[in-house]
């Protein structure tokens, strides 16, 4: 399980978030068969999620989070709930790049720039609340951080990494989110950026042995930063054979009556998260068909 916990500064001004998500990422590259950068990319925007969806107020809150930078790994999506339980996929999963010119897994690349971020939050209400905006490197964090910045007026700091060594192997995953809470103090900001400077890489943290209380008090240092709570969130996708049956039901009629082919093999739906597979006989269509 991948571990948050979450820190406040002493007088309220700045907060952090910080995940341990070894075993989240492991998970994400043994379900999707991934390679080393699309596992890496997949990760990071996992590890986004599940923080963000850490800072959602109500249970059933539920945040997505979806890119597509134009690059040749297509279209992403990650969703989070409240606990910070995330499912995620990647259009090309297969799809490899060599290492960037700094001899790192080239995010960026497989992501792509050219597009936008799109944060959609479904808060119980009629319609989900969504907003974009533009990618500004595609290596994920620095994204999430200009999101912020541009869309909720909330200046943000996000380290994200996923550490890979050979025989795609996940040594190490994790990331941050530090905010500042209006109104803004600008001494706080001060403090804030001279951590980010002598920070490593959430994952050079992580694998010299810093926990993700480390991570997060070290973050907010110099503000008297106290521990608001430690929790455990997880890959888990909630994929059922009758939210199977619902999305079949969705298609309408027409396309239910294409699919209901008594000489043909059952049909198969695939979820994206997970890869499990449901089948329906002609049978089972056609009575779908007859509850329309």
């Amino acid at each position: 399980m991948g571990k948050i916990v979450r820190a406040i500064s002493a007088d309220g001004s700045a907060f952090c978030a910080a995940i341990d998500s070894h075993d989240i990422v492991s998970e994400i590259f043994k379900l999707h068969n991934t390679t080393n950068v699309a596992g890496a990319a997949l990760g990071r925007l996992a590890t986004a999620a599940s923080l963000m969806g850490s800072l959602m107020k109500n249970e059933r809150d539920r945040l997505t989070l979806r890119v597509n930078g134009g690059g040749p790994g297509g279209s992403m999506v990650a969703v989070s709930d409240h606990y910070g339980n995330v499912k995620c996929y990647t259009e090309n999963p297969q799809f490899s790049l060599p290492l960037n010119a700094k001899g790192k897994l080239d995010v960026g690349g497989y992501v792509g720039k050219n597009g936008f971020l799109s944060v959609i939050k479904d808060l119980g209400l009629k319609e989900p609340y969504a907003t974009a905006s533009p990618l500004i490197t595609g290596e994920i964090g620095d994204d999430i951080a200009s999101y912020y910045g541009m869309s909720e007026q909330i200046p943000t700091v996000c380290g994200l990494g996923v550490l890979v060594v050979p025989e795609q192997r996940v040594k190490a995953a994790g990331g941050f989110l530090i905010q500042l809470i209006p109104p803004i103090n600008e001494s706080a900001l001060d403090l804030i950026e001279e951590n980010i400077k002598t920070m490593s890489s959430v994952t050079a943290l992580l694998s010299s042995g810093k926990t993700v209380q480390d991570i997060a008090l070290d973050g907010l240092s110099g503000l008297e930063p106290q521990i608001l709570d430690t929790f455990s969130a997880e890959y888990h996708c909630d994929c059922s054979r009758e939210r199977t049956e619902s999305v079949l039901i969705s298609l309408g009629k027409s396309e239910l009556e294409e699919l209901s082919n008594p000489n043909g093999t059952p049909v198969e739906i695939c979820c994206h998260f997970c890869n499990k597979k449901y089948h329906f006989s002609y049978n089972e269509i056609r009575d779908l068909l007859e509850g329309l």
